[in-house]
């Protein structure tokens, strides 16, 4: 057994488990054709191969986990920038931002490698299951909105950021490409209103 720097062997485990996915992330982002090896991934950690073992049976499993450690970190980022909005065009907005700035920050680039390298229908069930839980709070916003098929808008509302996210990469310029989302999507948003109390409030398009 490693060397137990931490209080107790559980804390021992995590933080070991957690510097090896680090560690993975970071060779995947420098070299996104390809899915490293373990051996790689404890040199990046500074643990031995051997070591690795005592974490990961393999290479898939350790995929597997970098995906079981990403994804509900993006759940967790969306549901902090939803909190505490009430109004149901902002939440519209955030969806767009939020997007942006996870390409801005490296993560889709990083998805976009799993998708190629990580275990083929582990990645699958959780890619999809994080899509609609990430579309969620957004089809909910829009039939706040009285959208007459929200799960249809919400895809093309995807459709359109997923547009702006190629511009992002292309560009580096995460400011132009949310204004030039956004510069779309306010008119649509104040051409609506939400029902309140057996009353309407009609929008402002403000950003």
């Amino acid at each position: 057994m490693p060397k137990i720097s931490e209080a107790t062997v559980a804390e021992h485990r995590a933080a070991r488990v957690a510097a090896l996915l680090e560690a993975t992330v970071a060779l995947i982002t420098e070299d996104p054709h390809r899915a490293p090896s373990l051996g790689e991934v404890g040199r990046r950690a500074g643990l031995s191969r051997s070591s690795v073992y005592h974490y990961f049976a393999s290479s898939d499993d350790l995929l597997a986990a970098v995906v079981e450690d990403t994804f509900p970190r993006w759940e967790r980022r969306f549901d902090e920038a939803y909190d505490g909005l009430a109004d149901p065009r902002e939440r519209v907005r955030v969806y767009v931002r939020e997007n942006l700035r996870l390409v801005a920050d490296g993560e889709h680039a990083l998805a976009r490698t799993l998708a190629s390298v990580a275990p083929g229908d582990h990645l699958a069930q959780r890619a999809t299951a994080l899509n609609e839980r990430l579309l969620l709070p957004l089809t909910e916003a829009l039939a706040e909105l009285g959208v007459a098929d929200p799960a249809v808008t919400a895809s093309l509302l995807r459709s359109l950021v997923l547009a702006g996210a190629r511009l992002v990469e292309e560009t580096g310029d995460l400011r132009s490409a949310t204004a030039a989302v956004l510069e779309l999507v306010d008119p649509f948003l104040g051409g609506r209103t939400v029902e309140r109390g057996g009353g309407s409030q009609v929008s402002g398009t403000g950003r």
